[in-house]
């Protein structure tokens, strides 16, 4: 199924953009790299920034505006690209199938609306897969679509690109994770002598980062996903720590942690539903979930309501549905791990993420803000509980 996340007409400040996950439509822009075409630009052309994942594949379609752009046109299907890989190494012949199909349709959006600049990025299931690299090639055969692999670092530092905006600018620090479908990226965010100031400098900020091979499929396929009792989400969650010791002791090498003045900052399909479940929405909106506030609390007592659903009521719930059911109790158990480790007391919720970072870092390299800006770069404010978009340096994550 696809279908559109609400994020098309939406209007991001100061670079800026938006999104969601199942199946949508949405916009966005790309740095340089393969597959990313460089035509002469202007605030009245069309950026895309297309991320084929382990689980999703997501697209964004963007318009810059005077200190923003808009998102005209968003697309999300849920492919499983990654789907085996962690046990085969290789993409299995339908999953392939099912990213080309949705790769159709956003080569199709993208030349509907006239794109000239765009970026198109695989992520973990083709870094991993044997075959990843003859995937690309039957993708660039049958759609014309030029998609690079980027690695680790890059995928972790664009996350943070596409979410900064959110980071609370009196916080002393931040972790800002984003879990995926075959991998989960971590990064320390310290603040300078006078806080986070400028989203467009957050790359300054960066301390540390990791990657870890684990993800809600990778977890899924190893523990289970659709029958989980208390016991083996315990399992998961350890799974998930023992991974994270490594980067934990980086971080307090780095840093000293203050459950008070640094913040968690999630962008996931895992945070954005478990804080759909918390505002009890009857269908998901990610204008109410984008830059919410939940306390630790909040937290607990969402997952302990989902680990007390059966898989049934799992895919009865809006928030979740049918094709994210037997996935969002791995997603819950990686997210519990870090926080376990990191138990800050507020988690802000991003949906925006790669895609949004793709886009600022394109049309701030096209220098589009440039002309005629004054007094530097403005930036949201923090504290938002919920309800509109903070302003935000690009715009979506799904």
């Amino acid at each position: 199924m696809d279908r559109n996340d609400g994020s098309a007409g939406f209007e991001a400040r100061g670079p800026a953009g938006n999104g969601r996950s199942g199946d949508r439509s949405r916009s966005r822009h790309r740095p340089r790299g393969p597959g990313n075409s460089r035509a002469s630009t202007a605030n009245g052309d069309f950026y895309a920034a297309l991320d084929l994942g382990t689980n999703n594949c997501r697209l964004l379609v963007a318009q810059p505006t005077r200190r923003a752009f808009r998102v005209v046109d968003a697309f999300s299907r849920i492919v499983r690209l990654g789907e085996g890989v962690t046990g085969s190494g290789r993409l299995a012949d339908d999953a392939m199938k099912r990213a080309v199909d949705a790769l159709v349709v956003c080569r199709d959006k993208m030349n509907a609306r006239g794109v000239t600049r765009r970026r198109l990025i695989a992520t973990e299931a083709c870094r991993i897969a044997d075959n990843g690299e003859e995937f690309l090639t039957r993708v660039r055969e049958a759609t014309g679509l030029e998609l690079e692999i980027v690695n680790r670092e890059t995928e972790a530092r664009l996350a943070v690109s596409g979410c900064a905006s959110l980071v609370d600018p009196d916080a002393h620090g931040a972790i800002v994770f984003d879990i995926g479908g075959g991998s989960t990226e971590l990064v320390l965010l310290k603040a300078g002598g006078n806080g986070f100031r400028s989203p467009f400098a957050v790359q300054q900020n960066v301390a540390a980062w990791t990657s870890l091979p684990i993800g809600v499929v990778t977890v899924s396929e190893m523990f289970g996903g659709r029958d989980v009792d208390r016991a083996l989400f315990e399992r998961m969650v350890a799974h998930v720590q023992e991974a994270l010791a490594a980067f934990a002791g980086e971080v307090g090498r780095l840093s000293r942690f203050d459950e008070a003045g640094v913040h968690l900052l999630g962008t996931s399909g895992t945070v954005t539903t478990i804080c759909g479940v918390h505002l009890g929405l009857d269908r998901y909106d990610r204008r109410r979930v984008d830059g919410t506030w939940m306390q630790r609390d909040d937290v607990v007592r969402v997952t302990g309501e989902l680990l007390a659903m059966d898989y049934d009521q799992r895919v009865g719930n809006p928030c979740i549905g049918a094709e994210r059911a037997d996935l969002v109790l791995a997603g819950c158990a990686i997210f519990e791990a870090i926080r376990r480790i990191w138990p800050c007391d507020r988690v802000r919720v991003a949906d925006r993420g790669l895609r949004e970072g793709m886009l600022l870092t394109l049309m701030a390299d096209d220098g589009v803000w440039r002309r005629g800006r004054r007094g530097g770069r403005r930036r949201g404010r923090s504290g938002r509980q919920q309800g509109g978009q903070p302003d935000h340096p690009t715009g979506d994550n799904s």
